[in-house]
């Protein structure tokens, strides 16, 4: 499996478009959205054409691509409008017999985890900040794509890519691998977990 992780659109109908061509371009199963789609949010400046109609538009023509879980910006108004569902306070997922607990980070986050295995992995968006670090005493990994649409502390409109398997030039099988990337598909790092 690979799968596209963004997070923190907030309306931009620019930001979605370049989204969609490099989910096109990534050759991904599906799309995980970790929330924040459609409005802006008091604390944010509005983002680059910032057009939530247009928006609404352009992921419902792809809806069965895409798996969401609710940010601090969802409402149940939101859902009247998406083809697909995006209320959900969170989804889990298994790679590997790792769990991931994706979430938007507003309840779940780094501070406040949820009861966690060890080797299990937070993963979220709503800081708007990249991350890759270890969490819970070292137990756990806490994964960040950033923002789509309003990167903060000096970090780049991007995405990450999760893929369940990837293999050395030696085809031995190295694990589950995470790449942080900018909008035009340029990678700033990855991480074999």
């Amino acid at each position: 499996m690979r799968l596209m992780i963004a997070s923190d659109i907030h309306g931009s109908a620019y930001y979605t478009e370049k989204l969609l061509d490099a989910y096109s371009g990534e050759k991904c199963d599906k799309l995980l959205l970790l929330g924040d789609i459609l409005y802006h949010g008091p604390r944010n400046d509005l983002p680059r054409e910032y057009n939530p109609k247009r928006v609404i538009d352009i992921l419902n023509n792809v809806s069965s691509e895409i798996l969401c879980v609710r940010g601090n910006c969802e409402a149940e108004v939101d859902q009247m409008v998406l083809d697909f569902p995006v209320m959900a306070e969170y989804a889990v997922f298994y790679i590997k017999g790792r769990m991931i607990f994706a979430t938007h980070g507003h309840i779940y986050n780094e501070t406040f985890f949820p009861k966690l295995k060890k080797g299990d992995i937070l993963l979220h968006g709503h800081t708007h900040v990249p991350a890759l670090k270890k969490i819970n005493n070292g137990e756990n990994i806490y994964m960040n794509p950033g923002s789509v649409s309003i990167p903060k502390e000096n970090s780049h409109h991007g995405y990450m890519i999760l893929e369940d398997m990837s293999y050395s030039e030696n085809s031995e099988d190295i694990g589950p691998v995470a790449e942080w990337k900018k909008l035009d598909g340029e990678v700033l790092w990855n991480y074999t977990l």
